[in-house]
């Protein structure tokens, strides 16, 4: 299972990728797996500031609908919109290509409280 070093991780199986006040985001390799094939992924909050934890849009597999956490309060800026024909591309490149959503961080002092890649390791028994 591919768990990147470089970035943070939330309990909710998303990682987190900060550059400056900017926090790419999208959802684990684990999360993708327990998921399985990925339809859809829905993102309505373009544009719109939210409180960590806060549902930012969800995303379809085949059997079930799960919702996305926000790991870091502040305002959607991006939405990587080439998963509104390519979703899939969550499953085959979760750290890439599948990024979700980009966030301007307007509370810096939460990135404290994300998960290292050992501590996500341990939290999925990796």
């Amino acid at each position: 299972m591919n768990i990147p070093a470089d970035l943070k991780y939330t309990k909710d199986h998303e990682w987190v990728k900060i550059d400056g006040d900017v926090a790419t985001v999208g959802i684990t390799d684990f999360a993708q797996k327990e998921l399985g094939d990925i339809v859809y992924v829905e993102v309505d909050t373009l544009d719109q500031t939210l409180d960590r934890d806060e549902v930012f849009g969800t995303v379809e597999a085949v059997k079930t609908v799960s919702d996305l956490f926000l790991p870091l309060s502040g305002e959607i800026i991006e939405f990587n919109e080439s998963l509104e024909t390519t979703p899939e591309t969550v499953n085959s490149d979760p750290y890439g290509d599948g990024w979700m959503v980009k966030v301007k961080i307007s509370n810096p002092a939460e990135e404290s409280e994300l998960l290292t890649s050992d501590q996500y390791k341990e939290l999925i028994g990796a």
